[in-house]
């Protein structure tokens, strides 16, 4: 069976997919969202970098930008 874009397993006919999109229509099926990812841990990885910035010092977060930008430029 084909998969789609982010993996899920769909038709692949135009009459099997249009026999799938009825059946969520009609609600017989749910439409396929899972991405594969623990809304949990989607969650804590939101919540991690803003925390880093609230313990940070505006001082220091100067010096990760200069390092990250002195990084950057320095492969060309």
């Amino acid at each position: 069976m084909p998969k789609g874009p982010k993996g899920e397993k769909r038709p692949g006919d135009v009459i099997g997919a249009a026999v799938m999109v009825a059946r969520i229509a009609t609600g017989e099926i749910e439409e396929p969202t899972d991405d594969g990812k623990n809304p949990a841990a989607v969650a804590l990885g939101r919540m991690g970098g803003k925390a880093r910035a609230e313990k940070l010092t505006a001082e220091r977060r100067s010096e990760i930008a200069k390092q990250a930008a002195e990084k950057r430029w320095s492969k060309k």
